[in-house]
């Protein structure tokens, strides 16, 4: 149990950090939620009905389909675009897909690689690019279940306030809708340009994402 709770700490901590926030993101939105029914007059729910709610639906939703598109155009942009001097960035003469020799597929494959990495034609090229297509469709549903989510809470208060409903082509061309969206979308680019720039003159000692402490400003791809 040791040497498993060692090997997979990062992905453990922050599973357990999602699950913490998830329920304590359900519980304080029931409260706010249940404070703007007494505002308006009207009855409060149980937490187990607000989880279930439209309302928790479309903040959770909103979230996720922002950092997943980050991460998204962060994997697609990483393949050609080079920033001097970043870890995050890969070498500078290594822009585009890349040799087969390097990436290590087909006959350049090593005894312990992935069988789809050794495989040929469309199982090699689906294998290429499952990161992103993993990504792309976290990112894509995310985002139908907010439109959905959040035209169900739009058209909800539209009848409080007395007013007509609309259909969810409406709803998703609305100002609504985009100023909910890009405010988390704006959010995440600058904070991975921020990551990707600060990085280049900055460290942290010990870690993947930061270079080693002596590096140069200059050295490129390089990861402490």
């Amino acid at each position: 149990m040791k040497r498993f709770l060692t090997l997979n700490a990062l992905g453990l901590a922050f599973g357990a950090l999602f699950l913490a926030t998830l329920g304590a993101q359900a519980v304080a939105g029931w409260h706010s939620f249940n404070d703007q029914q007494v505002a308006a007059q009207v009855g409060t729910i149980g937490l187990g009905d607000y989880v279930v709610s439209t309302d928790y639906a479309v903040a959770v939703a909103e979230n996720w389909q922002s950092e997943f598109l980050q991460f998204l155009l962060y994997l697609l942009a990483t393949v050609w675009l080079l920033q001097q001097g970043s870890p995050e960035s890969k070498q500078l003469d290594k822009a585009g897909l890349e040799s087969d020799e390097d990436q290590m597929v087909g006959e350049h494959a090593r005894p312990d690689s992935p069988a789809w990495a050794r495989a040929s034609g469309w199982r090699r090229h689906v294998y290429g690019t499952s990161l992103a297509l993993v990504m792309g469709t976290i990112f894509v549903c995310s985002w139908l279940v907010q439109s959905v989510a959040g035209w169900a809470a739009y058209d909800e208060q539209r009848l409080q306030d007395l007013r007509d409903p609309v259909d969810w082509a409406a709803y998703v061309t609305s100002a609504d809708f985009w100023e909910r969206t890009l405010q988390n979308w704006q959010s995440e680019f600058l904070a991975v340009g921020a990551m990707a720039v600060f990085s280049i003159y900055l460290r942290q000692r010990g870690s993947s994402q930061s270079k080693p402490t002596g590096a140069p400003h200059a050295a490129t791809g390089i990861e402490g």
